[in-house]
């Protein structure tokens, strides 16, 4: 039996912790049960499957990961908060917190021979400021990761599942792209945190495909970078750096099939990966 936290639970930890939620790290601890399954049930977390936590905090989507049966490897970069959850699971999910292992570490700078296992998911609750760096490098960094489920900031998560054409298209939208599919699942409300955040929160799920062929990937993400660096310009002057000259730009957009006088938020990954293999 794995008792998840609530507000009382949460409060009380802080106070015992003296932990005073800070914006720099991003931090909203969720103290709503039905919340935390949700999650673990969208997750698609199933029994003896190895999930990755970044930034697990107090510990409560922790309690409804071990809860769902799987071993989890959390990293946390406060040493505070990383010293006293595992004695969170032992007082509240005893029977299972031999299947918790705690990194104390920054998630931005792990390797697959920092963890104790490869983990084959990624669930989180993500601080807005550093969401997209995390995904992007553990998807990099962990090639075991095959999926994900990660709870951020609207605006955010609006950005990594849309699609060519839209307004909010951009770096993170295609290089996420280019490891496989991700969208949005669902709205979580401001209440279920403490404190009770200044913007709206939502899931975004992701799977790792096969990673489009024909370029590699530091070489597409440069393309990438440079081309949504000026968004309001045409693709011919927003490469102009990065291809040397406009001209050179033009020539190589015009190889790759594509209009030189087309935006970034015009191309898909295909596209992307089209015009990076013709440098």
């Amino acid at each position: 039996m794995v008792e998840l936290l609530g507000p009382a639970e949460i409060r009380g930890l802080a106070d015992e912790l003296d932990v005073r939620p800070t914006k720099k790290l991003g931090q909203n601890f969720v103290h709503d049960p039905n919340t935390v399954r949700r999650i673990v049930e969208l997750a698609g977390v199933q029994p003896g499957d190895v999930v990755l936590e970044v930034g697990p905090g107090l510990g409560s989507l922790t309690l409804g990961l071990l809860d769902a049966g799987a071993r989890v490897v959390a990293v946390e970069i406060d040493p505070k908060l990383a010293a006293r959850l595992p004695r969170t699971a032992a007082e509240r999910a005893a029977s299972v917190a031999d299947q918790l292992t705690v990194v104390g570490a920054d998630a931005l700078r792990i390797s697959a021979a920092d963890l104790p296992a490869e983990p084959v998911s990624l669930v989180a609750n993500l601080p807005y400021n550093v969401a997209v760096p995390v995904v992007l490098h553990l998807l990099a960094e962990l090639p075991s990761l095959q999926r994900g489920m990660v709870m951020v900031q609207t605006e955010v998560a609006d950005r990594m599942a849309a699609g060519p054409g839209s307004r909010i298209y951009g770096v993170p939208s295609v290089k996420l792209a280019w490891y496989g599919p991700a969208r949005k699942v669902g709205a979580v409300p401001r209440s279920v945190f403490w404190p009770v955040p200044n913007v709206d929160s939502s899931l975004v799920s992701f799977e790792r495909g096969t990673p489009v062929e024909g370029v590699e990937r530091q070489r597409l993400f440069e393309v990438v970078d440079a081309a949504f660096s000026q968004r309001r310009k045409t693709l011919r002057a927003a490469l102009a750096g990065w291809a040397g000259s406009a001209d050179r730009a033009g020539e190589l957009l015009v190889a790759a099939g594509i209009d030189p006088k087309t935006r970034g938020e015009q191309l898909d990954v295909h596209d992307f990966v089209r015009l990076a293999a013709q440098a």
